[in-house]
């Protein structure tokens, strides 16, 4: 059988544990008996990470806005345990946070939904696609300890040497301390993306923060929200028939959950992380979520939405087999070649990447699943397979 070919490379980047073991068995099981496959290729592993002093996750990022498409797997975001696990120089930052900073786009999350399958949240017809903000907040901030009576400000200094103050906090015991920032420029990119996103899907657009008690930095949020839907958007939406509107967060939660779906719910960079993991496993399963992060200049990245399955790793390291659900990081990789297909005209190759989620698909509607969906399901039948079981099923479908 003749494979199909790829003019562009897309950008690869490699992370760690479980979803690194399941990164190869895609390449080897699904994609390379059927494309000439071509990527440049980025160890995001944390050892490597470590070792380049995590150079490796800027050039990745640098290169992906160059060739316009990349696709990664999930890594390990270090903590003091995973510093002393595997003996690193220091506490490196996340690495979707860095790549996010560098690109300056916005992650469009929606959950995999399978005929099969129920959400949890029974009134749920159609998906709900999280629109997460990919810049600043609590993902670029500066902490410090605080040991003891001190006070606490805020100094801006500007390129003259003026300072401006605002007192924080007098603190009389030991504490902790923390500061944030964001850009207009970045929050600008943020809402033009989600408006566009809302349009081309001819979905409702919400916006939800905190303006009530945030009512500088949450506002500003707002604000901006509110200045370019009417300058640029508004007129649009309303011959498109569909809306957008702004609510508390608070409030955004109890509407969703009273929802039937099909709308876009845009969400600052924490509030998108949080929620799109409720929204994935409220929908059946975390690894049943798909993640595209879009730039301004339309680079684009894909990724699985969920971490490194490191208890199955564990397992997999004694020899044991695994029934590890690959298909957010499989989706990772038809996003990807769907979206190289579409930019260097290859319908072939586009046409490849909707057949391996169509199989993913049937696969699961056929009853073969992994053990994380076997309760879910709701057929007559179901055989769990591991990992690479399910990832050759979807394969011989392919075939």
């Amino acid at each position: 059988m003749q494979k199909i070919q790829m003019k562009t490379p897309l950008v690869e980047m490699d992370g760690d544990e479980m979803t690194r073991i399941i990164w190869q068995q895609i390449k080897d099981i699904v994609l390379n008996p059927f494309i000439d496959l071509k990527t440049e290729y980025f160890d995001l592993g944390l050892e490597n990470r470590d070792r380049t002093d995590d150079q490796v996750t800027i050039d990745a990022a640098v290169r992906t806005r160059e060739l316009g498409v990349a696709v990664k797997c999930a890594t390990i975001t270090p903590n003091a345990q995973r510093v002393e696990e595997y003996q690193l120089k220091k506490m490196w930052k996340s690495p979707n946070g860095t790549i996010r900073a560098i690109l300056d786009g916005t992650v469009f999350r929606a959950p995999i939904q399978v005929d099969c399958i129920q959400p949890y949240v029974i009134n749920w017809k159609k998906p709900i696609t999280i629109a997460r903000h990919a810049y600043g907040d609590v993902y670029r901030n500066s902490e410090m300890r605080v040991d003891g009576s001190c006070r606490a400000e805020l100094v801006l200094t500007d390129r003259d040497g003026h300072e401006k103050r605002q007192l924080i906090f007098d603190f009389d015991s030991p504490g902790v301390l923390m500061g944030m920032h964001n850009l207009d420029h970045s929050i600008e990119s943020f809402a033009r993306a989600c408006m566009t996103f809302a349009l081309n899907q001819k979905q409702d657009l919400w916006f939800a923060t905190k303006d009530t008690i945030s009512k500088t930095y949450d506002h500003h949020f707002k604000d901006i929200f509110a200045d370019i839907y009417e300058a640029e958007y508004r007129k649009d939406f309303e011959a498109a028939g569909i809306s957008y509107f702004y609510t508390l967060i608070d409030d955004a939660v109890a509407r969703v959950m009273r929802s039937e779906g099909g709308f876009v719910w845009a969400c600052k960079n924490y509030d998108g992380d949080v929620m799109s993991d409720m929204l994935a496993s409220a929908s059946g399963s975390l690894a049943m979520m798909t993640s595209v992060l879009m730039a301004p200049d339309g680079s684009t990245e894909y990724e699985a939405a969920h971490g490194t399955v490191t208890r199955h790793y564990y397992r997999y390291l004694k020899g044991e087999k695994t029934s590890t659900n690959p298909m957010a990081t499989l989706f990772a990789w038809s996003g990807a070649l769907r979206r190289r297909g579409e930019i260097d005209q290859l319908p072939e190759l586009a046409a490849f990447a909707s057949r391996i989620e169509q199989a993913a698909l049937d696969t699961i509607n056929s009853g073969a699943v992994t053990g994380d969906l076997k309760d879910l399901v709701e057929l007559p039948e179901v055989r769990v397979l591991d990992t690479e079981e399910f990832l050759k099923a979807i394969a011989d479908r392919l075939s």
